[in-house]
Order: C-alpha cells, then structure tokens, then sequence
C-alpha cells in the first residue's frame, strides 16, 4: 500500500518535460487509508491487551475489587466508579493497584515480574 499513488509523474509528451513533484501524493483516500490502518493497528494492540486482562481476571478474587475491574474495563473513571460504588476516588485507586499487582504476581505475559506502580497522578 505504500507505493499507492506515490510518486506517479507523467512519461511521455508534454508532461514529461515539466519539473517532477516533489514529495508525497496529496492523495486524500491515499492518506485516509494509511491513517486507518494506523488506527487498526492501535485498536488491535488495545484489544490484545484486554483481552489478556481478561483472561486473568479468575485471579482477583475480592469482590469489590472485581468490581472496580469491570468498570475500568467498561472506560469509566475514578469518580465515576467511586460514585457508583459509594467509595472515595483514592480508596477506588487503591483497589486498581491492588488488582494490578495480584495481575503482576502472576505469569502474564510482556509484564515484568519487578513491576513496580510508579506514583503517578491519574485522571
């Protein structure tokens, strides 16, 4: 697909003697194609990710805990959980890397087993 629409200049007659484009196409079906490939790459990655996720979530065994796993999943936030859940934002936080380390103690795959969360403020 990279080759679609690059570089196409003229051969013979008039064309031919004009100065040569430089650069890429301004092709705009050219360019969305590349852009949603990219994107369905991306989508792909995420989806792997979960679904590795999901194949451990048998491992968390507290029930708030897979709780607050399934509404991380589901995209909500923090607050949002929290609100749901009747629990503060930062106890709702605690639970996530509770989750995450009984995640990490396991033999997932592409995670270290020294993983470590890092202090880091989340939305």
């Amino acid at each position: 697909m990279k080759d679609a629409g690059e570089g196409l200049t003229a051969q013979y007659g008039i064309e031919a003697t004009l100065p040569k484009p430089q650069g890429v196409t301004s092709d705009p079906v050219y360019k969305e194609t590349v852009r949603r490939e990219k994107r369905y790459k991306k989508i792909a990655q995420y989806e792997e990710k979960v679904q590795v996720i999901q194949d451990h979530m048998y491992l968390i065994s507290n029930e708030r805990e897979s709780e607050v796993l399934y509404w991380l999943l589901e995209g909500k936030s923090y607050r949002w959980i929290a609100l749901h859940m009747g629990l503060s934002h930062s106890h709702i936080r605690r639970l996530r890397e509770n989750i995450v380390d009984q995640l990490c103690d396991t033999d997932v795959p592409n995670v270290p087993k020294d993983t470590k969360l890092q202090n880091h403020k989340s939305a």
